[in-house]
């Protein structure tokens, strides 16, 4: 007799835990290993939130809300979107808050992929987006861009629609992105607009670290493409809200209605205290990333310098908080067999990159949503490993 877990969904079965997730785990076990590895800030919930969540629970509210999000919050997370990045959604109709950027990460590929459908992702990227997509019978299209400074251009995104014309639905943006720290602007959204245009498809852009953008002002892709873009957006990074779990997904009203049924059928609705403190984050915390990201700023260049004097590589992010570094040449570039080695002898924990897919090997993806006193120890103990290893190779 087969065991009942034999009879479970194919598609289930067939992923593999996060391997982001399952490194973390494995290298945490390490005495006094510094760790950089997750993408959460460092930074503690602003204090008005908080009391608004508290001024929630005194009040007693306690009770179901609209599956979409209460009136207040999706007022507020549209004029909060509106002021800071010129897009214009109605609250009502092309609003919808979601269980964190992963519930509407989820929501929308569920709503929109059939079996047979194709996604093109761009890598290196965080990998939520693709178990989604195969749990929805989809297939992922993957397009490396390493060698355009990590940057999608319109000839790649035309050549990938070109060898799936017949099935492609969507392509995934994430800028500032993870695991590169590398921003879209004006123009080249505006190129990919130009092709995307062109086709039936949707525009996923994710735009969770928007308000972490170091050069100049972050632009969204709504703005460019409106009538096929669904916005993703958030508190977790611009208001280090990460436990809170408020997202949130805009687009064209017959688009979100759709992605609304999914997000109603998996949570009902979201907690109630939640919410009140995301409103309160949105309609008064405007500028509460500021301080954040100049702390943010402090500390990429205090690891950009200390990584590039022990012989990496590091474009300068110009958004979210990681470096994606390219290993020396000399040591190993078997990502996932450096970050162990380096656990193991210098105690610092780093992402390997061929986690984030093609381009990514060779690379190692480091946060620095850590303390300035975490960074300098963990540049010190690299220096002194890479030195090591050099020395012990001459």
């Amino acid at each position: 007799m087969s065991k009942l877990s034999d009879k479970m969904n194919k598609r289930v079965a067939a992923l593999t835990p996060a391997a982001i997730l399952t490194f973390n785990q494995k290298i945490s076990t390490i005495p006094d290993i510094v760790k950089l590895t997750l993408g959460e800030p460092d930074f503690n919930t602003p204090e008005h939130v908080k009391q608004a969540a508290v001024k929630a629970i005194d009040d007693n509210e306690s009770h179901y809300t609209n599956s979409r999000g209460t009136e207040g919050l999706r007022k507020a997370a549209a004029g909060f979107l509106n002021k800071k990045y010129g897009l214009n959604y109605d609250p009502a109709t092309q609003v919808l808050m979601t269980a964190g950027a992963t519930g509407a990460i989820y929501s929308s590929l569920t709503a929109m992929l059939n079996p047979g459908d194709t996604v093109i992702i761009p890598t290196p990227i965080f990998p939520l987006y693709i178990p989604i997509v195969l749990l929805a019978g989809a297939k992922p299209v993957f397009v490396d861009t390493s060698d355009n400074g990590f940057v999608l251009s319109p000839e790649k995104l035309q050549a990938a629609i070109d060898a799936n014309k017949d099935t492609v639905k969507a392509v995934i943006l994430n800028f500032p992105n993870n695991p590169t720290g590398v921003t879209y602007h004006k123009d080249d959204l505006q190129k990919l607009a130009d092709v995307i245009s062109k086709y039936d498809m949707i525009c996923l852009s994710d735009e969770i670290y928007s308000e972490l953008t170091y050069d100049g002002t972050h632009v969204s892709m709504g703005t460019i493409l409106p009538e096929q873009t669904l916005v993703m957006n958030g508190v977790s990074k611009s208001h280090a809200m990460t436990g809170w779990r408020i997202g949130m997904i805009c687009g064209p009203e017959d688009i979100i209605s759709e992605v609304a049924k999914v997000s109603e059928f998996t949570i009902t609705s979201l907690a109630t205290n939640t919410q009140a403190a995301a409103e309160e984050a949105f309609k008064n915390g405007f500028n509460d990333a500021q301080p954040m990201k100049e702390t943010y700023l402090k500390r990429r260049d205090l690891l950009v310098d200390g990584l590039e004097q022990a012989g990496f590589t590091c474009p300068k992010p110009t958004g979210a908080f990681y470096v994606f570094a390219k290993i020396p040449e000399g040591l190993d570039q078997h990502s996932v067999d450096f970050c162990y080695d380096l656990a193991k002898e210098a105690k610092v924990a780093l992402i390997p990159g061929k986690f984030f897919g093609a381009g990514g090997e060779g690379y190692v993806r480091i946060s620095y949503a850590a303390s300035t006193e975490a960074l300098q120890t963990a540049v010190s103990r690299i220096q002194k490993y890479v030195a090591d290893k050099q020395a012990a190779v001459k």
